[in-house]
């Protein structure tokens, strides 16, 4: 079977413009109750596509965090939260940067004790590979050190591949396709989306990260080595960023570019399917297939829809695309 960096190789973008960064993570949560079985092949799928794509793949413009024989536990590669965070803050870390974020692996939900704009009272989450002993990534969080800590010159790009993640960055503007192809935006995020989910979906584990004194004591055993490779070093004391004041915090935001695409609803798990012979995220695979199918000068709206298409009729799962402003989806899909 040809590699994806075979496959997209005529459809490859030459390079231009402002510097690339990619933070690839794929956490299969190895010898636990949880395990999963394709979030290591949907990074390796992932990395051959952006090198296809012209991503540069030295050590300061790549990272990949797995939790497998190839990466020291001890080291900062390896996908436990606090170098999740440092990794993020990293990848955002520089002015001009065109930047692309892939994660495969369990998305959860934690009660949402903060800020209680929830109907649910759930929170959406990714899981470290450590997150029975330290705790779950709040979405709260993950804006925080993903958009709010963005330079307004840069942008981000992001995949997620995980259950519960259709406002897991919590960007205000989400869309969602139908069976018949037609796009509809949904209420904003902030604003009090509706939530339907059932506990039994929840994974389980540690405090979520809930307040300043937790966000301190997660990122206190992040390895230096993203800090050494990142300009902003000691961005703020507490490393994660207060959660307290959040919502204050996004009313005062500018726009910036940031575009996320999600495996399936807030209320939805994400399949880990077998196809072709391999074991791979749902949405990893339909959103490369869409890629492969119909090229890359599709616009925002066209890869989502696309990539429903392809989901549907094997999974129930509903792709989402966010974003962190108004913006024309017409536009082809900017890498």
């Amino acid at each position: 079977m040809p590699s994806y960096e075979e496959e997209y190789e005529e459809r490859a973008i030459p390079p231009r413009g402002p510097r690339r960064k990619s933070l690839m993570i794929g956490i299969n949560y190895v010898g636990s109750q949880h395990a999963l079985q394709g979030c290591h092949q949907d990074v390796s799928n992932m990395q051959e596509f952006l090198t296809a794509m012209n991503y540069p793949t030295d050590q300061r413009s790549q990272v990949i965090m797995r939790d497998d024989s190839r990466t020291d536990p001890r080291g900062a590669f390896w996908p436990n939260g606090h170098n999740i965070i440092a990794a993020m803050q990293w990848l955002v870390s520089e002015p001009g940067t065109t930047n692309f974020l892939h994660y495969s692996g369990h998305g959860g939900q934690v009660p949402d004790d903060e800020d209680n704009y929830r109907s649910t009272g759930l929170d959406d989450t990714i899981v470290p590979v450590d997150f029975e002993t330290r705790g779950q990534i709040r979405s709260g969080i993950l804006h925080h050190n993903l958009v709010t800590a963005m330079p307004r010159n840069s942008s981000l790009f992001i995949i997620f591949d995980c259950c519960h993640s259709g406002s897991a960055v919590e960007l205000p503007f989400v869309y969602r396709s139908d069976s018949e192809g037609n796009v509809s935006m949904l209420s904003n995020v902030k604003m009090g989306i509706q939530l339907v989910s059932e506990a039994s979906n929840l994974i389980q584990g540690g405090y979520g990260m809930n307040s300043v004194r937790e966000g301190q004591h997660l990122l206190a055993g992040a390895t230096s080595f993203f800090r050494s490779l990142t300009h902003r070093e000691e961005q703020d004391q507490h490393g994660l960023g207060q959660a307290e004041g959040f919502a204050e915090e996004y009313r005062d935001e500018g726009p910036r570019s940031v575009f996320m695409y999600s495996g399936c609803r807030d209320d939805q798990t994400s399949a880990d399917a077998a196809i072709a012979g391999s074991h791979v995220g749902a949405m990893s695979w339909a959103f490369l297939e869409s890629i492969k199918q119909f090229g890359t000068g599709q616009s925002y709206l066209q890869v989502l829809q696309n990539t429903r298409q392809i989901l549907q009729g094997r999974y129930t799962q509903v792709p989402q695309l966010s974003v962190d402003a108004e913006t024309d989806l017409n536009y082809p899909m900017m890498l």
